[in-house]
């Protein structure tokens, strides 16, 4: 049965993410418009240049917002990933942000009982 589901939502994740194929290369071509203003940006000299890369940059910005969609294509992507290890049985570790263990705000109550012991 569990594999069954998987498969299921596997299908289903390719086909939406499929469907959504041309929004996803739409964000791609707008990443690589805001990349190259940044870039040109930063290693022009003259105030024409800055204005014209950041104009470029602007323009990459305003495509992807219109191509919202496509976070809905990288989510299904992201789906097919997960599904894809689990059917391996692969354990999947989605990276978080932990505290440091050596900060003595995070953990008072330890530093506290180390200091009155």
């Amino acid at each position: 049965m569990k594999k069954f589901l998987l498969l299921t939502g596997g299908i289903i994740a390719a086909c939406v993410a499929l469907a959504l194929i041309g929004p996803l290369a739409g964000l791609l071509f707008s990443g690589l418009l805001v990349a190259l203003g940044m870039h040109f940006y930063i290693g022009s000299k003259s105030t024409f240049a800055k204005i014209i890369w950041a104009t470029v940059g602007l323009i990459g910005v305003l495509s992807a917002v219109s191509n919202i969609p496509a976070m809905i294509g990288l989510a299904a992507i992201a789906t097919i990933y997960v599904i894809y290890k689990k059917w391996n049985g692969e354990n999947v570790k989605i990276p978080t942000i932990e505290a440091r263990e050596e900060d003595p705000f995070t953990n008072f109550e330890k530093e506290w009982s180390n200091l009155t012991k």
